[in-house]
């Protein structure tokens, strides 16, 4: 049996070093969390079970699992603990100490290793020094892995290419794992798209089965102590194990008052045609999407367009930004000139530059004028709309060249402008709720990034000339009126 013990008491995180768990990339889980997490897994009738937590820290998640396998099992449990913080890992093993003395009828052994779990994990993997573990429980660091840094040079001996101490921390884990072992971790959601984690994806599905996604709807009450703004979500994966249907839960924090879940194919979580492998997390059980983009099927090389980020990175080029425009200079457009259907350039006291000198350092980077679909490259869970689409025409901004800065994608042919009807076609779809809807169910980051534009599918050159010609009859871009006439289409 197990006797209830408040974790609050124990796992007290005051006197630690707040910049160094900040540098560590280091947020400890809330016990709540690490409960719901724990309530994931499936403990088995084996006498003999084993637990790895990669990143321990103050030991919330694994005394959570304590909580879980003492009321399910009368199992024996070893537990492998790696905290790298010589000053956490004092708390860890008190923890872990003074609650395995709380349970009767189990025999629980743990191990903490002040180390570095990937430098030690990889050694120990390639050298058949490792006891494969029948679950892992895991909040790992967020940190960037630098491409010629030891972590990453040692991740590849085992095969595993990735840009995230947290996606590294689930990758090496899944090695440990015994075949239909389990895993359930909380990680960010910025996997789940993008080129960079593309290997890490792959890697999942090649050697996991995707059983559970759960979603914080409130991007800032998960880790609110911590005032963590990173989207994070939970994951349950089991090694080994043919893929099925997935369930998918969300609550708005961490206590889960309003938790929901259903289930879907997998099919509507990784497309089996996504060559990128995105996940995408539904929001709703019944899918309008998939019938919208039957209709909606033509990709951007379909239509001869392009999409490419906004080439003038303005701090390379800062001897020649001009605060305002003459004979000599170009128009320099950021998101803040965004009007509510076109350009609104210049900007008055503009805190940025509204215009770039054309010289033979600058004008390689510069389009001719013309009409150009432009979208954010940055926005958040929170704003209203995550793709936000404007139209250049030459009537914004008299002129042969006009500049783009690096927070903008730029839709052109052939890096030429395109025509009015289109460039506003174009802008009317992805101005959309629909396209909204959809891109929030992959992109867990704050950007939009050419990828996400280019793998969206888009309506035939003919329909997004009629949504401009449309578009004209209308002085701004109002929502409901483009949804009405998204809707008409489908």
């Amino acid at each position: 049996m197990f006797e209830q013990i408040d974790i609050s008491k124990r796992t007290t995180t005051e006197n630690l070093d707040q910049a160094k768990r900040a540098d560590l990339g280091q947020f400890f889980t809330p016990f709540e969390i690490a409960r719901f997490m724990a309530s994931l897994f499936h403990v088995n009738g084996k006498k003999e079970l084993s637990l790895l937590d990669a990143g321990a820290g103050v030991g919330s998640l694994t005394v959570a699992f304590l909580e879980q396998f003492a009321s399910h099992s009368r199992a024996s449990l070893d537990i492998t603990a790696y905290e790298l913080d010589t000053k956490v890992s004092v708390i860890l093993q008190t923890n872990l100490r003074q609650f395995a003395e709380h349970v009767t009828g189990c025999n629980i052994s743990s191990n903490v290793i002040d180390g570095d779990f990937i430098k030690e994990g990889v050694i120990k993997y390639l050298t058949g020094r490792y006891k494969p573990v029948d679950y892992v429980i895991l909040n790992p660091p967020y940190r960037k892995i630098n491409s010629d840094s030891v972590h990453r040079l040692l991740l590849r001996k085992v095969g595993i290419e990735t840009v995230n101490l947290y996606s590294a921390f689930v990758a090496l884990s899944i090695l440990m794992l015994k075949e239909q072992g389990e895993l359930v971790a909380i990680i960010p959601r910025s996997f789940c798209n993008g080129p960079y984690f593309k290997p890490f994806r792959e890697f999942l599905f090649e050697r996991t089965c995707l059983k559970q996604i759960h979603i914080f709807t409130s991007r800032n009450k998960a880790f609110k102590e911590d005032n963590v703004l990173q989207e994070n979500i939970i994951i349950h994966l089991s090694k080994g194990v043919e893929q099925t249907g997935v369930k998918v839960s969300s609550s708005a924090g961490g206590n889960f008052s309003d938790y929901t879940e259903f289930s879907v194919p997998f099919e509507r979580i990784v497309s089996s045609d996504d060559p990128e492998k995105f996940i995408h997390i539904p929001t709703t059980e019944k899918n309008r999407y998939e019938t919208s983009f039957d209709n909606f099927s033509y990709s951007l090389a379909d239509l001869g367009i392009e999409v490419s980020t906004g080439p003038v990175v303005d701090f390379r080029v800062r001897e020649f930004l001009k605060d305002e425009p003459d004979t000599q200079t170009s128009p320099l457009l950021y998101p803040a000139h965004f009007g509510e259907k076109y350009i609104n350039w210049p900007k008055p006291n503009f805190k940025k530059s509204n215009a770039l000198l054309i010289t033979p350092e600058t004008q390689k980077q510069l389009f001719p004028t013309g009409y150009y679909t432009l979208v954010k490259r940055f926005s958040s869970k929170e704003e209203k709309r995550r793709i936000v689409a404007r139209v250049f025409t030459p009537l914004d901004a008299p002129c042969e060249y006009v500049g783009f800065e690096n927070h903008l994608n730029v839709f052109h042919k052939a890096k030429k402008g395109i025509s009015h009807e289109l460039a506003l076609g174009i802008a009317v779809y992805l101005n959309s709720s629909l396209i909204d809807e959809y891109f929030r169910q992959f992109n867990g980051h704050t950007q939009v990034n050419v990828t996400d534009l280019r793998l969206l599918k888009y309506p035939s050159t003919q329909i997004l000339i009629e949504l401009g010609n449309w578009s004209k009859t209308i002085s701004a871009f109002d929502q409901t009126a483009i949804d009405a006439k998204i809707s008409s289409l489908i």
